[in-house]
């Protein structure tokens, strides 16, 4: 179907690296540790659950440059806490870096990925292009032994711009020695991969796991990793 693409371009976090079961581990230890339920937490995966969605509208203020990274993280916790009745005084300060240290060391990836990846890398050049934080995505890929498969790591924080600025995808391609023509995008997020490739005029592939409602202006879509084995 894509007989005449040379390169994937592939997001990160929620594509590939299982964001949300990572977090949901590390926030279920980190839930002990601090013992929240003496804090008058006594729901962990309430907990989990309010800061999943926080921290999903932050990433989409970060993406559109609304807020810094700084905010994104002084933010994403404290807010959380104090949604779930703690005290602004009592919000323990260390959540943040102890998450921040411990996320990127968990391993799961989404079902098929390394089956997948070793198959997409027979036949094309495979790329990252991130918005993550760049300390904690060198880990992720390190940690997860996703290096080898990816030619180029592109994070947005060393271009100084994110997805979906045009600015990332032309330097994306640079790196990567590609043509528009010859590259396609996969990942999750519609505003940032999708939208971001499709303006720039590359085509993209929708990773929907969720079964979101797909916008009628986006062609391509899967919900599983293992539909890419048919697709190329």
């Amino acid at each position: 179907m894509h007989q005449h693409k040379k390169h994937i371009f592939f997001d990160l976090d929620h594509t590939i690296w299982d964001f949300d079961r990572n977090a949901e581990e590390t926030l279920n230890e980190l839930y002990q540790t601090y013992n929240l339920k003496s804090l008058g937490l006594h729901s962990c995966s309430d907990f989990i659950l309010t800061y999943t969605e926080n921290n999903h509208q932050l990433w989409a203020d970060y993406h559109l440059g609304k807020i810094t990274k700084d905010f994104l993280r002084a933010e994403r916790f404290s807010k959380t806490f104090i949604q779930l009745g703690i005290s602004p005084d009592a919000v323990p300060n260390q959540f943040e870096d102890d998450y921040v240290s411990i996320s990127p060391t968990k391993t799961n990836l989404f079902e098929g990925a390394e089956d997948v990846l070793t198959y997409l890398q027979s036949k094309y050049t495979l790329h990252i292009i991130s918005n993550g934080f760049k300390e904690t995505t060198l880990t992720k890929m390190k940690l997860s032994n996703l290096n080898p498969y990816f030619n180029n790591v592109i994070i947005s924080e060393d271009v100084g711009v994110n997805k979906p600025n045009p600015l990332i995808f032309e330097y994306a391609l640079e790196k990567a020695k590609a043509r528009k023509e010859e590259s396609i995008m996969i990942g999750d997020s519609l505003e940032a991969d999708i939208y971001g490739a499709l303006n720039f005029g590359m085509e993209a592939i929708f990773f929907n796991p969720l079964k979101k409602e797909k916008p009628a202006d986006v062609s391509g879509q899967i919900t599983h990793l293992k539909e890419l084995l048919h697709l190329f």
